[in-house]
This record gives C-alpha cells, structure tokens and sequence, in this order.
C-alpha cells in the first residue's frame, strides 16, 4: 500500500509542477532522453547517464510516461514518472504489469530510483556526463517466482552510466553514445523474483546503446542489455531493441522501438513491438 501511495504522489507531483524548465534558452530538445521501462532516463530497456526533463540549475522538472512492451507471449505494460532538480538529481517511480499470455495470469513489481550526475556534461567539454543511480524493486506477486527457484521477492540493482553527446559526428549528424555497467541479481528484471538457485550473488551486467539524430527531432539508435542467469529451470538471455524517437517539442516525446528479449520462461523467440508516451514537466 504504501509503495502505491508513494507512486501517486510522484504522479501528482509530476502533473502540477510548473517550473520553466522547458524554455527555448534552456537545455537542448532530447537531452533528458525518454523514460525506461524501470522509471529512470534513457532508453527503452537501459538506463542512461542523462537525467529526466529539462530542469536547469535550481530549477524542478517532471516526467509522466505510459509504455506497452508486447512479444509473442507475453505482454509488459509500465506506468513511469519521476522529478528532477537542478541538473544534478533524478527521483523515479516505475509500476510494471507482466501479462502471461500463453499460460495465463501476471506478475506485478514496483520501481523506485534514484539517480545522480556525479560529473562532466552530456554536451559541453571533453568529459562524457557520469551518473551513478540505483533501482530497488519489489515483485508483489512472488508465488510463481518462488516456485522456480526465486531466492527474494526483492531487490536493489545498482548502476554507474556514462554518455556523450557529438555534435558533428558521423555523417555530419548528432550521435548519443552511452554505457552502464549494473550489479544485479535480478530475474528477467525482477519480474521473476532475485537470485536463484544456481547463482545468488550481485553480477556486472553490460548495458549499452547508441542513437543518431536525423534531424532535431528525429533519432534511431540501438540498446543492447547483458543479463544474468540465476534460475536453473530456463536460461536467461540478453535484450536488445532498435528504436525511432520523435521529439516534437519538449513537452512530448514517443519512442517506437522492435523489441527482442530472446527466450523468457523458457518460451523461446520472444519479438514484437515497444511503444512509449512521455510528457515532460
């Protein structure tokens, strides 16, 4: 209940700030990227260095985010918001529905993040931005994932980004670069739970994407996410998605990517489509 609470008053809050974080002489259109699938910036399925909305120094921002995952036989809806102050700190809240469409039922879990610019800038200068952040997360409905070897119904994933912005790059177009390195015990991204029977140790886990700008509104780019394999009963495979964003202004963002998560649960060619709608504050 109270991780319901807490989820609603980041709604609230996200809809009822009104700090000018979106003006023309602030930061540049994109540079907060789109909302995770687990409530932090970046991507579609990797948490970027950037930092949500476009809230400069001393200023709040928001972002509320809806988002649709669907693959062969399963389905993952997300609802995301999270505020921002200064350029510097990002808190995030993430609910996650699991639709288990061939075998029926759903798995549910709750995503609380935070994150912090530790250093460097995403455009200005030679040092990319770094941001170290961490996403705790609690499954709320254990009993399947206990049953195939799940070790807790919670856990804390922690994470170090780095990202870089160039101007001028290839082609004479704007490229995006980022890498996260994540410690985490969590199952198909905690949907099944944390550790497992064969392993219930912290792993590092590459993450990894790559964007170009078409134009000032328009990106495609690539995200690559390494997994660990704890549960014994079905391997776990890395995920990746190739994606179109359009960011009309700064207010409005959509982001259509083909997504393939490989085999889950032992189902195996799990591909489709991921589309995301974010308003930012």
């Amino acid at each position: 209940m109270r991780h319901n609470l807490l989820i609603s008053s980041l709604l609230a809050s996200a809809a009822f700030i009104a700090m000018p974080a979106e003006a023309d002489q602030g930061r540049f259109i994109a540079t907060g990227g789109a909302t995770s699938i687990e409530g932090s910036a970046g991507g579609g399925i990797v948490p970027w260095a950037t930092l949500s909305s476009y809230a400069e120094e001393g200023q709040w921002g928001a972002t509320a985010a809806v988002t649709e995952v669907s693959v062969d036989d399963f389905r993952l809806s997300v609802l995301g918001v999270s505020l921002t102050y200064d350029n510097r700190f990002e808190l995030s809240a993430a609910k996650q529905t699991f639709d288990l469409s061939t075998i029926g039922g759903e798995l549910k879990q709750d995503v609380f993040g935070v994150k912090y610019r530790v250093a460097g800038d995403l455009i200005y200068g030679d040092l990319p931005q770094f941001s170290v952040g961490l996403q705790h997360k609690r499954n709320s409905t254990f009993a399947l994932p206990s049953a195939v070897g799940a070790q807790s119904d919670s856990g804390t994933d922690y994470y170090v980004s780095a990202a870089k912005v160039w101007l001028d790059g290839p082609f004479h177009r704007t490229w995006l670069a980022n890498i996260t390195l994540r410690a985490t015990k969590a199952n198909q991204i905690g949907l099944l739970g944390f550790g497992g029977d064969q392993n219930n140790d912290y792993e590092i886990q590459p993450e990894v994407a790559v964007g170009m700008f078409i134009n000032r509104n328009w990106a495609v780019g690539a995200e690559y996410r390494t997994k660990p394999d704890n549960l014994g009963f079905a391997e776990e495979h890395d995920w990746y998605d190739i994606f179109v964003a359009y960011f009309p202004t700064k207010s409005v963002s959509v982001v259509a990517a083909y997504a393939d998560l490989d085999s889950i649960a032992g189902l195996a060619d799990q591909t489709g489509w991921y589309l995301s709608l974010q308003a930012t504050f």
